[in-house]
């Protein structure tokens, strides 16, 4: 009878430790497992992420690059603003020249005898005083 007890117990001792080193051993392998579930449910999701994150930045690029340019357009017209003073400077001398030009022309024509060019108007002038 106590053969047979002790039997049971290294029977049951036995078949524990088999079930332990056969859990062991199969551990990893359901770990592998679970991580491969789990990249195959998730996978899809993080490329279509990973696309759409780089849409955005192809996007963000080319709107930095159109900001940049702007920037750029925006500082080259304040710098043309010297430049503009200047052609402004310019206008404004040849308004005055061409006045006096045609008040002069005015004066010419009415000291001397009619004719519709001012080049003769002068020369008429010119030989009037010799």
């Amino acid at each position: 009878m106590e053969d047979q007890e002790m039997h049971l117990k290294v029977r049951r001792v036995s078949d524990k430790f088999t079930e332990s080193m056969y859990v062991l051993a199969n551990e990893p392998s359901v770990a592998l497992y679970r991580l491969q579930e789990h990249v195959r449910r998730s996978l899809p999701e993080l490329v279509q992420h990973k696309t759409d994150m780089q849409s955005w930045e192809e996007q963000s690029q080319g709107a930095i690059y159109t900001v940049e340019y702007a920037c750029s357009a925006v500082r080259s017209m304040a710098n043309s603003s010297v430049y503009f003073k200047n052609i402004d400077n310019l206008l404004r001398q040849a308004i005055s020249m061409r006045e006096q030009i045609s008040t002069s022309q005015g004066r010419s024509l009415h000291d001397s005898t009619p004719s519709t060019s001012p080049h003769i108007a002068a020369s008429h002038t010119s030989a009037k005083s010799s």
